[in-house]
């Protein structure tokens, strides 16, 4: 198998030592070039032809984002990772970046104490999501296709009552796709796992509600789960849904971490199936790992219902795909699909 190759893009000396050393590390990984602004970047990319770079946001000469649009308009067979900090301008930025097409992100290690302790931090994010990108394939089973057809949920169905969606590795894309293709007078809520830390997914649901008709929302603990609204789960916390006496709340909660993630899919569709047993249409995108399976398992077990990504439209098959080769989707769909696919599901199923 031929090494990934990748080049490291950053101002700062140190980061770009600090990212190199991560890489050289890895057996299936070749650094085959540095740069310390966009302009020598692009030279290089035309030069080497790498297959992942590493960007940094803040650069003189060209930014990140100047960057990230160059390489998107003359090289767009290379996948770009954008290199964020924590701050308010980061996060905005990042999430800009993943709009405009960087497949995925890492965070610096804010608050390191040491050069061992910033390279464990962001090595234990780099790697994984290098290897992925490239692979598209996350660990799914390759014999599940887009093959799968849509079909008619049984005439005897419970009425959906509620779309649970969860996504991480390209997700913000693909959030657009879908729910710019779900009208403004859709019957029921639309509740969001994205992966992004804190602060990230405020800017995400600025950034969908501009873009769609329903209007979106970063959710709040208490929060009435309301028909025609879309909610995001906060960065860092995970989101449920509760019944009460009121009828059907959110909440969030700092608890441990799942799939390595907080917030989980898998946290969110369990409560979903608790709480609307088998009313619930539940969507898994794009995104490395297994998030969301566990939680698919248990929307099954209640009657509800499971569509996924299908693999060509998918930035990396690994959440969709482990989902699909579990046997629990009813639909492997393109991206472009699903969106008209749950308004047509939600309409047939409260005739």
């Amino acid at each position: 198998m031929n090494a990934i190759r990748i080049l490291v893009v950053d101002d700062a000396v140190v980061a770009r030592r600090i990212i190199s050393d991560i890489l050289v590390a890895e057996d299936d990984f070749e650094v085959v070039g540095t740069a310390p602004n966009g302009r020598l970047a692009l030279e290089k990319i035309a030069r080497l032809k790498p297959d992942i770079v590493t960007l940094d946001i803040d650069m003189p000469e060209l930014d990140g984002m100047e960057t990230l649009s160059a390489i998107r308009s003359d090289h767009p067979e290379v996948r770009v990772i954008m290199v964020s900090s924590h701050t308010r301008r980061g996060a905005a930025i990042t999430v800009d970046a993943l709009f405009a097409g960087a497949a995925d992100y890492v965070t610096k290690a804010q608050g390191a104490n040491t050069y061992e302790e910033a390279r464990t931090v962001l090595r234990e994010q780099l790697a994984p999501k290098i290897r992925a990108i490239v692979s598209r394939t996350g660990s799914a089973s390759r014999k599940v296709s887009a093959a799968h057809a849509s079909f008619a949920p049984p005439t005897d169905a419970e009425p959906i009552e509620v779309v649970v969606i969860g996504s991480s590795t390209g997700g913000p894309n693909a959030l657009t796709t879908i729910l710019k293709a779900i009208p403004a007078d859709f019957p029921v809520p639309v509740l969001i796992v994205q992966h992004l830390p804190e602060n990230f997914t405020t800017f995400l649901a600025k950034r969908l509600d501009a873009a769609c008709a329903l209007p979106v929302r970063e959710a709040s603990k208490g929060a009435s789960v309301e028909a025609g609204t879309v909610w995001i789960a906060p960065g860092n916390l995970h989101l449920e849904t509760q019944s009460t006496d009121r009828g059907i709340r959110l909440s969030t909660n700092d608890g441990p971490l799942v799939n390595s993630c907080r917030p989980a899919a898998d946290i969110l569709f369990q409560a979903a199936a608790e709480c609307y047993g088998p009313s619930v249409l539940a969507v898994v995108l794009t995104g490395m790992g297994q998030d969301g399976l566990d939680g698919c398992r248990a929307i099954s077990a209640a009657g509800g219902r499971v569509i996924v990504q299908d693999r060509d439209s998918s930035v990396v098959w690994g959440m969709p795909g482990q989902v699909a080769g579990a046997g629990l989707a009813e639909s492997v769909l393109p991206v472009t699909d699903i969106g008209a696919e749950i308004v047509r599901r939600v309409k047939d199923s409260r005739r």
